[in-house]
């Protein structure tokens, strides 16, 4: 079972990817950084997206069913998966991260869209991200 920097060296290998993190979204803090990242800098990059995340995730618009719990319904599972921002020029991908206990990660993937593969980078962040381990 990889842990955050093993995860984001293989977030990494994905074709076009250009930088990874992986974020708690309640205090916008990233957990690890890996590569480059929007605007240079992967702590603001960590804190913007963790707003992004969290109003996905407190919406009951966006994520309805979470009754109370903002990253999952009744029945354990996630109401938001992953969030994907394009641009004209790259990919921005926030899969978060499901565990047995309350979980506030996501992993963020900045993926450039001519090199990249969105399906395939959208189905192997998930894959990581099941196999995170935290702590």
């Amino acid at each position: 079972m990889p842990g955050i920097d093993e995860s984001l060296l293989e977030a990494m290998r994905l074709p076009g990817a250009r930088g990874a993190l992986v974020v708690d979204w309640i205090s916008g803090l990233a957990l690890g950084a890996v590569g480059e990242a929007p605007g240079g800098d992967a702590e603001a990059t960590a804190a913007e997206t963790a707003e992004l995340a969290r109003l996905a995730l407190e919406s009951p618009t966006l994520a309805p069913g979470a009754e109370g719990d903002e990253n999952g319904d009744e029945n354990g599972e996630a109401t938001v998966e992953d969030l994907i921002l394009t641009t004209a020029d790259a990919y921005q991908l926030l899969r978060l991260v499901v565990t047995p206990f309350d979980s506030t990660v996501f992993m963020y993937l900045w993926l450039d869209r001519r090199d990249g593969n969105l399906a395939l980078a959208r189905i192997r962040l998930a894959e990581m991200a099941d196999r995170l381990v935290l702590g």
